[in-house]
């Protein structure tokens, strides 16, 4: 399998990435990529959403820093309500 494969830039700046390497990194219509220059390189970095266990820990440190920030569960749903009425 190979790791280098070449493409073109069309008309309207759209680049085609080539079968073999869509077929490995399983990439389908849709992906989502962070795209990257510097220099003479263009990176491309595909975008996942963190998994639930990665969001559990999300969850936990958040609630943490709520806990030691001396917010309640009330002043969050108060948040809301407010955010919600200046829409």
């Amino acid at each position: 399998m190979s790791l280098l494969a070449t493409t073109r830039m069309s008309s309207k700046g759209q680049v085609v990435i080539p079968e073999e390497i869509r077929d490995r990194l399983h990439l389908s219509a849709g992906s989502q990529f962070v795209v990257i220059g510097e220099g003479d390189a263009v990176i491309f970095k595909t975008l996942t959403a963190p998994s639930m266990k990665d969001f559990d820990g999300l969850i936990q440190r958040a609630r943490k820093q709520a806990k030691k920030a001396g917010i309640k569960p009330t002043d969050i749903s108060k948040a809301i309500a407010t955010a919600r009425k200046g829409k």
